[in-house]
């Protein structure tokens, strides 16, 4: 066994000044001590099984399913190409995204859903960004994934509606069609963006586009293949709405400035909640940082909590070692989430 210190970067001086001190094994397929708890019953996960990479086949009771995190970082990913071609100055957590591996390694966030029920399964997809076909690559065919029944849209930026196109794939390949959920103010940003998929009449004959079909939702309930899924209105920026989701007992909050006091009762007996949280310092005006994202959940207090949507300030290891002090002094259990992250849930 290992033991080593980490000093916090300056950047986490003012969340603590203590020098964190952690342990792991060296066997590939343990974590460290501060991750155990996130595995702890209801969800019972196998600890080989939490990466894709590690272990294709998670083991999963007849009444369990599991969420898939397709990407876990910002809008241009991690690393940054700026980052790896500056001469003049090193990005410590760019240079170890290179890595084969490496846990800060980020596409754009995003989850699948993949629900078992005694009428089968189905895949759902919670946004499709700009960098989907690299995710859809990394891991569909190691988790034998192939069909998509449903993508539910949180808001109409790049990184979660620029893969539209990429669905293509699908429907000329693997199945007629894909529905696409999606709030109305964001349907008619597509309309402008990806105008050849909401009205392929324009398409030129024999042109081979995706075949969508766009399912209006409100701020209301809905269902996805049997699956009740509830939005959580949030602020994405001053006076732009985003979308949250609950299924079951998971909140998902992926792109978030503020949370209104109207969406906290939706959050209410929350077992595991995704939260965003961009920097480790501050908020920006568009997302949570790491300080605001803890307030949030004291408030929230959902039994695990999992920061997505973590920009190249965020270095994996160091912000977990940080988080565990938090299980510690205050009974939260928190930890950044990362690409290929697999989590059985109960549906």
């Amino acid at each position: 066994m290992v033991v080593t210190s980490i000093r916090l970067p300056s950047s986490l001086a003012s969340l603590s000044s203590h020098t964190i001190r952690f342990s792991w094994h060296r066997s590939a397929t343990s974590l460290p001590s501060y991750a155990l708890p996130l595995f702890r019953p209801p969800f019972q996960v196998r600890l080989r099984s939490v990466s894709a990479e590690e272990d294709s086949e998670v083991q999963l009771s007849a009444d369990q399913s599991e969420m898939i995190f397709m990407g876990t970082g910002t809008s241009e990913g991690i690393p940054r190409v700026s980052c790896l071609t500056n001469p003049l100055k090193k990005c410590p957590v760019c240079s170890k995204a290179t890595e084969p591996g490496n846990k800060n390694r980020r596409l754009n966030t995003s989850i699948l859903i993949r629900r078992l029920s005694s009428s089968g399964s189905c895949n759902i997809l919670i946004d499709v960004g700009k960098f989907f076909y690299q995710s859809a690559l990394r891991w569909f065919p190691t988790l034998g994934i192939r069909t998509l029944d449903g993508v539910v849209i949180t808001h109409s930026h790049a990184d979660a509606i620029g893969g539209l196109d990429d669905l293509r794939d699908w429907t000329n390949n693997v199945q007629p069609s894909i529905p696409i959920y999606v709030a109305e103010r964001d349907f008619e940003v597509m309309k402008k963006t990806h105008y050849y998929l909401v009205d392929t009449s324009v398409v030129i004959p024999g042109a081979a586009v995706s075949k969508l079909q766009f399912n209006i939702i409100s701020e209301e309930p809905f269902f996805v293949h049997g699956l009740k899924i509830t939005p959580l209105p949030v602020w994405h920026g001053q006076g732009y709405r985003s979308l949250g989701f609950r299924f079951g007992d998971v909140c998902y909050i992926s792109d978030v400035s503020d949370i209104p006091e109207e969406t906290y009762p939706l959050l209410k007996d929350c077992e595991i909640l995704i939260l965003d949280a961009l920097r480790p310092d501050r908020s920006s005006s568009t997302h949570f940082g790491l300080p605001r994202a803890i307030e949030e959940v004291r408030k929230i207090q959902p039994k695990r909590t999992l920061f997505t949507g973590m920009m190249h300030l965020m270095d994996h290891e160091e912000i977990n070692g940080y988080l565990a002090k938090f299980m510690e002094s205050e009974g939260l259990d928190i930890q950044l989430s990362y690409d290929g992250l697999r989590i059985p849930v109960k549906l």
